[in-house]
């Protein structure tokens, strides 16, 4: 009754709410406070579940609290005393009712029932014992030697992790995180078209580019300087100077950084400095048709690649930002691009379950499919040891081998989907679910851990993008986004490191 009053009340509120939008506002204003209202409405609910969640677990541990010791071990050892059911030769089941002080017939069957139980227990397990003779006691050490093995393995897998950075700030939903080699800073690409960088001690944001005209959907650095390459939804890739004020912002900038600092802003730690026009945009004649949804830097840092929904990759030259060689092949649109850190190899992903190896190294380039997935291919990025890792929404990551493209070297059985993936130098997958879970696996495909999620920390919906610092930053040695707007700063400690 208390949960539909409350319900009615929302109804009712906002009803109240709409009748407040002037009849003469624009009909996109009037989607837009209506989407806002709904959007509210899903908050609460949300929060109002999560508070259940926790009372039922505290419910549910002080019930097993309250328990005797001899009723803990007849609910695990599924044995009640409200039900006792046994079957006879003539395969008749026998029910015994709930044994009350005005029952004793009750008490006398099951009694014998347990008694009956019982020597039957003891007749099999004579039996048994004879039959077996001397490999009992073989088998017996031999599975206490695995059990003592599978536990110590257990005790060596203690992560430790927490999250020690918050990052809000964003309008809409992030698709991507990227982290800056050498320098405390990490990149943000979000759907609300624009693109910050954040100083990781502060936790403001730095600087925030607003030079596409579409959602903002990833985000690369350059390894050595300080430029950003960003891919967007309008069809364009931008690279752009990502030179940060790391003091307190000032009024007054020269035209010659393109900034605008027009916001009015009483206070000036408040305000964010933006900038607007790209040193280099990849589109026009030989580009894209549609939405680019990754783009990343080559080696060399002297040419980049990006993926479109268009069903194709470009190879571009960032001094003359003209394509070089399209890549095609896929059958369905892309999800992912990434370039191998040291040598001219490029892996794409698309929606046709599969990705592909592309090999620059020789003037005509090679192609390789890898096949393997039955849903599509969300991330595939390289790892150490000549070594691929693949994610899907078939909700499995697989580890590959460059030199052995028929099966896959490990299988990562999981409970929801996958999204874009990072591996860490030391080899360790981190994968970001739509559950809002984050799991750690090596290359292995052993379970490492799984970042903790309450109603106090971790992502409140989709988890879309993860990526390891290549030295701890700050304590911070992983950053993931959501499409809660919030990024967040993990830092985790390894068996080794502990």
């Amino acid at each position: 009754m208390k949960s539909t009053a409350t319900a009615k009340a929302r109804l009712t509120s906002l009803t109240e709410d709409i009748s407040i939008i002037p009849e003469d506002a624009p009909y996109r204003a009037r989607l837009h406070f209506l989407f806002a209202q709904i959007e509210k409405e899903f908050e609460q609910l949300y929060l109002e579940n999560l508070n259940l969640q926790d009372k039922l677990e505290n419910a549910t541990a002080s019930t097993k609290e309250s328990l005797t010791p001899y009723e803990q071990r007849s609910v695990a050892g599924g044995v009640s005393g409200s039900a006792l059911v046994a079957t006879g030769s003539g395969g008749a089941s026998l029910a015994a009712t709930p044994a009350t002080p005005s029952a004793p017939l009750g008490d006398e069957i099951g009694a014998s029932l347990l008694a009956a139980a019982s020597s039957t227990h003891k007749s099999l397990k004579a039996k048994l014992s004879s039959a077996t003779g001397g490999s009992k006691v073989k088998a017996s050490n031999k599975i206490k030697a695995q059990t003592s093995r599978i536990v110590s393995s257990f005790k060596a897998q203690t992560v430790v992790s927490s999250v020690v950075r918050e990052f809000s700030g964003h309008k809409d939903g992030i698709w991507q995180v990227d982290a800056k080699g050498g320098q405390p800073i990490i990149g943000t690409a979000s759907a609300d078209h624009t693109a910050c960088i954040w100083g990781i001690e502060s936790g403001r944001c730095l600087l925030q580019y607003q030079g596409h005209a579409g959602s903002v959907n990833s985000i690369k650095f350059h390894q050595h300087r300080d430029l950003v390459l960003t891919g967007s939804g309008d069809g364009t890739a931008h690279i752009w100077q990502a030179a940060v004020n790391w003091e307190v912002p000032k009024k007054g900038h020269s035209s010659e950084e393109e900034l605008d600092d027009s916001d009015g802003q009483p206070e000036d730690r408040d305000r964010v400095d933006t900038l607007r026009t790209p040193l280099c945009e990849f589109s026009g004649p030989g580009g894209h048709l549609s939405v680019i949804v990754a783009a990343d830097w080559l080696s060399s840092m002297d040419q980049i690649i990006t993926g479109s929904w268009d069903r194709t990759a470009i190879l571009w030259d960032v001094e003359t930002a003209q394509p070089l060689q399209p890549l095609t092949g896929h059958d369905h649109e892309l999800t992912h691009v990434s370039a191998h850190p040291t040598q001219r190899l490029v892996v794409t992903a698309s929606r046709d379950t599969t990705f592909r190896l592309w090999d620059f190294r020789d003037s005509i380039p090679a192609v390789s499919v890898f096949q393997g997935h039955t849903e599509t291919v969300t991330s595939s990025v390289f790892a150490r040891d000549d070594k691929v890792v693949s994610g899907s929404d078939d909700r499995t990551i697989k580890v590959w081998e460059l030199r052995n493209m028929r099966s896959a070297l490990a299988t990562i059985r999981t409970d929801s989907s996958v999204n874009r993936l990072a591996v860490s130098t030391g080899g360790i997958i981190a994968i970001p679910h739509d559950n809002r879970q984050i799991r750690l696996f090596d290359l292995n495909g052993q379970r490492v851990a799984r970042l903790p999620r309450t109603s106090r920390q971790g992502h409140r919906r989709m988890v879309s993008s993860v990526a390891w610092a290549e030295e701890p930053l700050l304590n911070c040695d992983l950053f993931s986004c959501g499409f809660d707007r919030r990024v967040f700063g993990w830092s985790i400690v390894l068996p080794k490191d502990n």
